[in-house]
């Protein structure tokens, strides 16, 4: 950190006009993989929009190693830190928010809606808000319920398209508790299709037919209003007749 050129430290006192510069200690941390292949959205000098493909993780894991977000965003932007404002799980795919530094993951993180789709079991269904606590179930450390004793949860969804058995769906998450729409959708009676945490195994798809389809967000930088759309991806275009 300097001030007018100068190094200074974080107790000294500073003067109006003074000039302040602040250097992060970058590093990209993930391995590049050039070999891996994902749609960029949306990209600038300060953030990226990714379209995550279904079945690949955001982070490394000990299961994971250089097959994830992390690498193609550190083979595609080199020496920048990966910095994911919207996680989402490995089998979900959409939507991914990269910030290109501290400050933009920041300002993103509590200013950004999103817009996910989801196939669900079942066409007797006609949409609403869902409002029912969510919490840990007790045997597991991955898997949710919804009990009593668990915290605030709310989500709005609407059907935008009923194929065969199945109902396509649009969903607005008031919170973000983990697993929130699998949970609510399995706790009404019409969980994902392929949701084999919360429903069943399918021979349709190889994983929970859910997508995150959009973001909008303000440019923490330009303040401008942006708004990001994923197409759905083809192993739920063709559950839907696609």
């Amino acid at each position: 950190m300097t001030r007018n050129g100068e190094p200074i430290r974080t107790v000294d006192v500073l003067h109006c006009g003074d000039e302040i510069v602040i250097a992060e200690n970058e590093s990209g941390g993930a391995e590049p993989n050039p070999l891996l292949s994902v749609a960029v959205l949306f990209e600038d000098e300060h953030l990226a929009v990714f379209n995550k493909p279904p079945l690949m993780p955001c982070h490394e894991s000990i299961k994971h190693r250089g097959d994830t977000l992390s690498n193609f965003f550190a083979a595609h932007c080199p020496g920048t830190v990966f910095r994911c404002v919207n996680r989402l799980d490995r089998d979900t795919s959409g939507c991914v928010i990269v910030a290109k530094s501290r400050f933009c993951a920041n300002a993103l993180q509590k200013h950004c809606e999103k817009v996910y789709y989801g196939i669900c079991e079942g066409t007797d269904i006609c949409g609403g808000r869902i409002c029912a606590p969510i919490a840990r179930e007790r045997d597991s450390i991955i898997k949710r319920c919804v009990r009593e004793d668990g915290q605030f949860a709310a989500t709005t969804f609407c059907v935008v398209q009923r194929q065969g058995k199945y109902s396509l769906c649009r969903f607005i998450l008031e919170t973000g508790r983990t697993h929130q729409i699998r949970c609510h959708m399995a706790h009404i009676g019409h969980a994902l299709v392929g949701d084999d945490m919360y429903g069943e195994k399918s021979e349709l798809i190889k994983r929970q037919a859910l997508h995150c389809g959009e973001v909008s967000f303000t440019h923490p930088v330009t303040h401008e209003r942006i708004t990001v759309k994923a197409p759905l991806p083809d192993d739920m275009k063709r559950i839907m007749g696609g």
